[in-house]
């Protein structure tokens, strides 16, 4: 009985949510691609002018710098909304959410880490994603390093 009386601790989300939501997000991170290459070229206007536009080739301390801002503006997405609300739109969908293991909001620290981590993860073959398929794993290599979980949430009655 006393089994029964216990709260049970939350299930770990499984890959095939996980890649699901990343699924979801990849939709969002495509329209915030494309929102960044209008800011880019709206910078490129200001600066050059319209006429001949095609032939203005950036340096590539410019590329690099296009770049970084890219990667930046696609983990700026996923910062916010783990440090808002612990979940992205994918997340939502899925029912999972990310969170400390006691429970509580992730640090921005942590989710700084999560999103590099995860990227490196995913570039690595999957690697870090596949991680989670071992049965002593509590979740994915950038769950463990960054100090964090990404729980299943019960459907809503």
């Amino acid at each position: 009985m006393t089994d029964s009386i216990q709260a049970k601790a939350p299930a770990t989300a499984n890959l095939l949510r996980r890649l699901m939501a990343l699924l979801y997000d990849i939709f969002l991170l495509f329209a915030i691609t494309l929102g960044y290459g209008g800011f880019l070229l709206l910078v490129k206007i200001v600066f050059n002018g319209t006429q001949g536009l095609e032939s203005v080739q950036p340096g590539l301390v410019m590329q690099i710098l296009s770049f970084l801002g890219w990667l930046a503006s696609l983990a700026g997405y996923y910062f916010i909304c783990w440090r808002k609300q612990g979940q992205t739109l994918g997340m939502k969908a899925w029912r999972i959410k990310l969170q400390q293991p006691d429970g509580s909001m992730a640090t921005s620290q942590q989710c700084l880490l999560r999103a590099v981590l995860a990227c490196l993860s995913m570039a690595a073959a999957g690697i870090g994603y596949l991680w989670c398929l071992l049965p002593t794993s509590r979740g994915c290599l950038h769950d463990r390093y960054s100090g964090t979980e990404v729980i299943s949430l019960p459907k809503e009655k």
